[in-house]
Formats: structure tokens, sequence, C-alpha cells
């Protein structure tokens, strides 16, 4: 065996290391892609939620508003008379 015998063989060996160290760095950063999707989708989900909620509670809200202040409004004109 010579030199360059050893090296093909050593750079072989390194090369099939890192080949197979890639492969699963690749497929780690497949599931975490996966799993961030699946997160920002629950987050979007939730958000939208948080929005519909609010939007609900702001018509009630200002309904209710509206309701008293017609009610004083009413109170007050009647008291006048």
């Amino acid at each position: 065996m010579n030199a360059f015998e050893i090296l093909v063989i050593i750079l072989s060996a390194a090369l099939a290391i890192f080949l197979v160290i890639g492969i699963v760095i690749g497929i780690l950063l497949i599931k975490v892609t996966l799993q961030i999707r699946r997160v920002t989708a629950k987050a979007e989900k939730a958000a939208d939620n948080m929005e519909s909620l609010t939007a609900n509670i702001s018509r009630v809200t200002s309904q209710a508003f509206l309701g008293k202040m017609l009610f004083g409004g009413l109170k007050k004109f009647s008291k006048k008379k």
C-alpha cells in the first residue's frame, strides 16, 4: 500500500461519514419544518378566534353603551318635564 491508496481510503471514509451526517441533519430539518408549520397554523387559528371574539365583544359593548346613553338621555328628558 502506498500513500495514495491510504489517502483514498481516509477520504472515502470521511466522505461516507459526512454523507450520513448530512442525511440525518436533512431529516431532522424536515421534521422541524413540519412542526413549525403546525405551530404556525395553530397560532393563526388562535389569532383568528381572538379576532372574532374581540369583534363580538366590541359589538356587544357598543350596543350596551348605546343603550345606556339612550336610556340616560330618556331619563334626563323625562325629568325636565
